[in-house]
């Protein structure tokens, strides 16, 4: 008799074998669907190769868009912008400048190698860690965050209220979230247990509305670390910073020795230095250093498929906050402007300490505006569209319409 036959023989003597062994081959299904065994497996040789060229810039139109962008920035500069401006189509670097100093002390200037904080642009990356690990079963994002941080008191979060900004936690920056046990700096570990010690209420019940929270992006960076076995900081490394070739991108560890690294100081508007807080030993909301080279490699991964597929791409850049009307939403680790004609922006600003970051995404025309200050200057965030629609002066493939006033959020 075969393994089959004695299958059937049983299920047909008891109506209670048929539920047990119902519930056997369920219970198999799902963890062969949901969780893969073993450390992560990444394999770099499946990434391609992002090479960063320059566009040709040497004919009249070319020379003319150039000086505009130029003008733009003269005015930019003399308003206090002090950071690094990247502008990619296509593949190709059309506009890079360098406008100010990294240190002002050290009169050390800004340059292509010199890495700035991300602040809240850091949370793309921990979003794509967690759809990494969901696109190849090691975790899924519809399961109880409790699942995987086994203290997480919350019974009813899903990891995907923590990636759509859905799970009504409070943001540890804005509610005054102790130094825990006096430890400075704080890091992620000690947000969970405070998190499970005190259970501070919650601000709705998860998943009726939308709310920006860094604890949603912290707890998912410990999440990575609990399924992938690896601290953040070095599984970014192998899965995204290393492959792509971002050589200059790294994860901030304020116990880390940084003194072969060029990075920059944070400032205020009035130039004087913005000190680490105990929060800066936080990560996977903020946290990530890179250039803006760096970002436009990341920035062409998603065109090549290198990380995630379509079908997971899609995913994290539909939105899933429309309780509100109108254009603006949030995704999987992305904001998002859903335009009625079908067009759609795809970016994620930073604001941490003096740091100010854009990355805007224009993908229906493989557009891209990177901006990455270190002098706080709120009108950073208006340059994704006033770059945008300079472009679009001197370029018919650039074909986004503005319906209204667009800006960024940190």
């Amino acid at each position: 008799m075969n393994i089959d036959q004695s299958v059937m023989k049983i299920l047909k003597a008891s109506p209670y074998y048929i539920l047990v062994f119902s519930a056997f081959f369920l219970a198999c299904q799902a963890g062969a669907t949901h969780e893969a065994s073993g450390k992560p497996l990444i394999n770099k040789e499946n990434y391609k190769k992002i090479n960063i060229t320059y566009a040709d810039t040497s004919s009249p139109q070319a020379r003319q868009l150039i000086g505009s962008l130029d003008s733009y920035y003269n005015v930019q500069v003399n308003r206090g912008f002090n950071g690094s401006v990247l502008i990619g189509k296509k593949g190709k670097i059309l506009y890079q400048r360098h406008f100010g100093v990294a240190n002002k002390a050290a009169q050390m200037p800004l340059s292509a190698n010199v890495s700035t904080q991300l602040a809240s642009t850091s949370k793309p990356f921990t979003a794509t860690a967690v759809l990494w690990l969901y696109q190849n079963k090691y975790l899924d994002i519809e399961l109880p965050v409790n699942t995987y941080l086994k203290n997480f008191p919350y019974t009813n979060i899903t990891v995907k209220m923590l990636l759509d900004q859905r799970s009504g936690l409070p943001d540890y920056t804005k509610t005054g979230v102790p130094k825990w046990a006096g430890k400075t700096p704080m890091y992620n570990n000690d947000l969970q247990q405070y998190l499970a010690t005190y259970k501070p209420k919650l601000m709705f019940t998860p998943d009726s509305r939308f709310n920006y929270s860094n604890t949603n992006y912290a707890l998912l960076a410990r999440i990575v670390e609990e399924v992938s076995g690896m601290p953040y900081k070095q599984f970014m490394k192998e899965l995204i910073f290393d492959p792509l070739g971002m050589t200059h991108t790294f994860v901030y560890d304020p116990k880390d020795d940084y003194s072969n690294r060029q990075m920059t100081t944070s400032y205020k508007f009035n130039w004087l230095i913005h000190d680490n807080t105990h929060e800066d030993g936080v990560y996977g909301d903020k946290g990530i250093y890179s250039t803006v080279e760096d970002m436009y490699r990341w920035d062409q991964s998603f065109y090549n498929h290198d990380i995630l597929s379509d079908k997971m791409q899609k995913l994290s850049i539909t939105g899933y906050s429309n309780e509100m009307r109108g254009m603006k939403n949030y995704g999987l680790g992305w904001r998002m402007y859903d335009f009625p004609n079908g067009q759609k922006i795809v970016y994620h600003n930073g604001w941490w300490h003096g740091n100010n970051t854009v990355f805007y995404r224009f993908i229906q025309d493989n557009t891209t505006v990177i901006v990455l200050g270190n002098r706080y200057n709120a009108k950073i965030y208006e340059q994704g569209k006033e770059v945008y629609q300079i472009l679009k002066r001197f370029s018919k493939d650039c074909i986004y319409t503005f319906g209204q006033d667009v800006a960024g959020d940190e």
